[in-house]
């Protein structure tokens, strides 16, 4: 299932408070998606590391209460009391048995010891697939018998919208939309350190954001996406520097179109990422214009990918040209 269709999807089930499992290889951005989809509903999510935890750091720890002459649990501090939200169990197939059968109780009953949890409190899990190479134990299958189980996978066309929103560099943006497989290039009979995923590149956009010198930022670069990854981007990268002058075109005074694809790939990448940054009406005007002599799949993607981040440009004159131009293709 694709990241859109896992958003849609994970938001449905934690609101009618069904417990899910979502699975998916590392780095695709599992985590990520369940605090995305708390911070929109506007809830809490605690994120629990079962692999990090013993089996009492769940249940609590015994003691005497003397009025009753028995011994009742103590829950531990971090599970919520009050509130809505989602408790997040990340990891929950790499915790260790012990660990998960304390967690048993708590998804199958909601509660654990002395401890209940909320009505307005969701439980999702998450956790690598069993063939991924990471530490993991196969669930007993009572525990997932509990949850509904949906596996996520890398969607180029969904990250770069994502990645478009988040402000991520146009120049990563426009390699990937350019080599689509260098998104995700994890291989699990491989022994690599370093492999390219939705977070490796994320980490890339922080090294070239970050004040590494140049000569410097091969060695970075691959060692967060693998190397032939790393001298790939990198050759794209000075592609980038022979295109034309993106504040001319916007300006309506650029005249030189690009014809290898790469460097179309870029172009439009930086001329999405310059009109987001402004959305000048007459900036959108003059790029409009000249996309008209762009190949035309490149100025369909240019205008879609402004188009899904809120650019409204339907009631410029240079809209009603462009649609005339392109009308065959978006029917």
């Amino acid at each position: 299932m694709r990241s859109s269709e896992t958003i849609t999807t994970m938001r449905s089930l934690i609101e009618s408070k069904i417990p899910t499992f979502l699975w998916g290889a590392p780095g695709i951005g599992k985590s990520s998606i369940i605090k995305q989809i708390a911070h929109d509903m506007e809830i809490e999510c605690i994120d629990l590391r079962l692999s990090l935890m013993d089996p009492t750091d769940l249940k609590g720890i015994p003691f005497y209460e003397k009025e009753s002459h028995t011994a009742l649990w103590a829950p531990p501090s971090f599970l919520p009391r009050t509130g809505r939200g989602i408790l997040f169990l990340d990891e929950l197939n790499s915790a260790a048995p012990a660990v998960q059968a304390s967690a048993y109780q708590l998804i199958l009953d909601r509660k654990v010891g002395e401890y209940t949890l909320p009505d307005g409190w969701a439980i999702v899990a998450a956790g690598n697939r069993e063939g991924d190479r990471g530490v993991v134990y196969r669930l007993p299958s009572p525990l997932a018998n509990r949850f509904v189980h949906i596996e996520m996978e890398v969607s180029v066309e969904d990250w770069r919208e994502w990645a478009i929103k988040r402000g991520v560099d146009s120049r990563i943006v426009a390699y990937i939309g350019f080599k689509n497989d260098a998104l995700f290039t994890f291989d699990p009979t491989r022994n690599e350190r370093s492999f390219a995923t939705p977070r490796s590149w994320e980490a890339v956009h922080n090294v070239l954001q970050s004040t590494l010198p140049n000569a410097l930022l091969l060695e970075a670069i691959a060692g967060a996406v693998g190397k032939e990854n790393g001298v790939d981007f990198l050759g794209f990268c000075k592609v980038m520097l022979l295109l034309p002058d993106i504040e001319a075109i916007l300006r309506g005074e650029e005249s030189a179109y690009p014809n290898d694809i790469s460097a179309l790939y870029a172009l439009s990448s930086a001329l999405v990422g310059r009109i987001l940054s402004d959305p000048d009406e007459g900036k959108i005007n003059h790029l409009l214009g000249y996309t008209l002599k762009l190949q035309s799949e490149f100025a369909v993607m240019i205008v879609q990918d402004l188009q899904r981040q809120g650019v409204r440009m339907d009631h410029l004159d240079a809209y009603g040209d462009w649609v005339n131009a392109y009308a065959y293709l978006l029917c």
